[in-house]
């Protein structure tokens, strides 16, 4: 077992390691907090450093991408992969593998809209696919339904509370005086990518306080309170989605022993920079 934590990080270890700028900013985040990360070895923690750093990348194309923020009464999507349902969900055609369903949103986004939660959905499919081999997502996520928080199992997307905020999770905006007339204001679900920026289908790409900003113009009259960051995360299951990592990936992290302190208790291994 290995737990990452640290109170110093030191770039220097940073140096000696393949990791991308991302996924130096995900470790370095990992290492800061004051909560336990445990990972089973070297392969299972670089496998969430590279799936969280895709969903920034997702998030990122998401919000240049033409897909429009609408309500699930006028969601709109590709008929050739996907039947809109009376909900306002997309469920994939019998006919179309997921992965060709969740690529040609972003390929052919303009044919696409929906809201935030459901944009966070397809956030974590789309990065899950470019991660792991194609015939692997297909079999993990046949019959795809894209409709609010509603995901595949193996997806394993968990809500916790807690504010050890890291790049790759999904943040939710709280706004408690909402518009009435505006419902779908209530709240905005963003991928927090690091820094202070966040991006929010229908919102776009922006700090916290910007975020707070637009939700509070969406208040009902004489509001007194204002919208906040909820202190909970959402999380795709990292570790179980680890064991459908190909070949490629599965190699161990190159740590620089004189960059690190290593220690164990029990069958837990500690890296302390």
């Amino acid at each position: 077992m290995i737990q990452v934590k640290s109170s110093i990080v030191d770039n220097q270890f940073f140096s000696h390691s393949p990791l991308s700028k991302e996924q130096t900013m995900i470790f370095q985040a990992l290492l800061k907090e004051r909560k336990k990360y445990t990972y089973k070895n070297e392969q299972q923690l670089l496998f969430e450093l590279k799936l969280r750093e895709q969903i920034l990348h997702t998030a990122i194309r998401l919000a240049k991408s033409k897909a429009r923020f609408t309500i699930f009464r006028f969601s709109r999507c590709n008929e050739q992969f996907w039947s809109r349902n009376h909900l306002g969900g997309f469920e994939l055609k019998k006919n179309v593998t997921p992965a060709d369903g969740i690529n040609d949103i972003f390929e052919n986004s303009q044919l696409y809209a929906f809201e935030c939660a459901t944009a966070i959905v397809i956030i974590f499919y789309k990065a899950v696919l470019d991660t792991i081999d194609r015939q692997t997502f297909n079999q993990l996520f046949a019959n795809l339904l894209l409709y609010d928080w509603h995901y595949d199992e193996d997806l394993g997307v968990q809500t916790k509370t807690g504010n050890d905020y890291i790049p790759g999770d999904c943040l939710y905006f709280k706004n408690p005086d909402v518009d009435p007339e505006m419902p779908q204001w209530q709240g905005e679900n963003t991928i927090y990518l690091g820094g202070d920026l966040y991006y929010g289908h229908g919102i776009g790409i922006k700090t916290k306080d910007e975020i707070i900003a637009a939700l509070n113009k969406r208040r009902k009259k004489a509001a007194k309170k204002s919208a906040y960051l909820l202190e909970q995360t959402t999380r795709v299951d990292f570790k179980y989605l680890s064991r459908f990592a190909n070949s490629e990936q599965r190699i161990a992290l190159p740590f620089d022993p004189s960059h690190l302190f290593i220690g164990k208790i029990g069958s837990s291994t500690f890296l302390n920079l």
